[in-house]
C-alpha cells in the first residue's frame, strides 16, 4: 500500500480552520493521545471505542464510532506521515475511501491555526460527502476545543 499523500486540486478536498487559543503542543497531543482523542473525535454526540492506536508512520489505527441514536461505524485507518509538532496524515481502508492531512501551525503564543484536509481521489467522491460533513467537522473541532479546555486544568 502506498503511503503516499493524494496531490489533490480545490475541487476534490474538504478543508476546515479553526484557530485554538491553546499550544501547538497541547493541541497536538489532543490529536495524537488515544485518552484523549478517543473523547473529542467525530460529530456532536458520537463516541468511540478504539481497538488499537499505534501512532508511529504505518501504524494502524482502529476504532468503532458509536452514532448518539444509533450505529456503529468501523473505522481503519493508517498513518502515513507523522512531523511533530507540525503535521498529521492518515488513509482510511474502510469506505469512505480519503485521506486526512492535518497541520498544525502557531500563529502567536497559545494561539494554533490547525488545518483539517479531507482528501479524495476524484471530485465526485469529494461532492458526494461535502453535503453531509462540513457542518460535522464544525462539531469535531467544538468537540477538540472542549477537550483542551480539560487538558490544561
Amino acid at each position: 500500500m502506498s503511503s503516499d499523500i493524494l496531490l489533490t486540486t480545490p475541487e476534490s478536498e474538504i478543508v476546515t480552520t479553526r484557530i485554538l487559543n491553546f499550544s501547538q503542543e497541547l493541541v497536538f497531543k489532543a490529536w495524537s493521545t488515544p485518552e484523549h482523542l478517543k473523547n473529542w473525535w467525530g460529530p456532536k454526540g458520537f463516541t468511540n471505542t478504539f481497538t488499537e492506536f499505534n501512532f508511529c508512520e504505518g501504524g494502524k489505527w482502529s476504532f468503532i464510532m458509536h452514532g448518539p441514536e444509533v450505529g456503529n461505524y468501523a473505522n481503519e485507518c493508517e498513518f502515513i506521515k507523522i512531523d511533530k509538532p507540525n503535521l498529521i496524515a492518515w488513509k482510511r481502508h474502510s469506505k469512505p475511501l480519503f485521506q486526512i492531512l492535518t497541520t498544525f501551525e502557531t500563529v502567536a503564543e497559545n494561539q494554533i491555526k490547525v488545518v483539517f484536509k479531507m482528501l479524495f481521489e476524484t471530485e465526485e467522491e469529494c461532492r458526494k460527502l461535502k453535503p453531509y460533513v462540513v457542518d460535522k467537522n464544525e462539531e469535531n473541532f467544538d468537540k477538540l476545543e472542549l477537550e483542551l479546555s480539560k487538558m490544561i486544568l
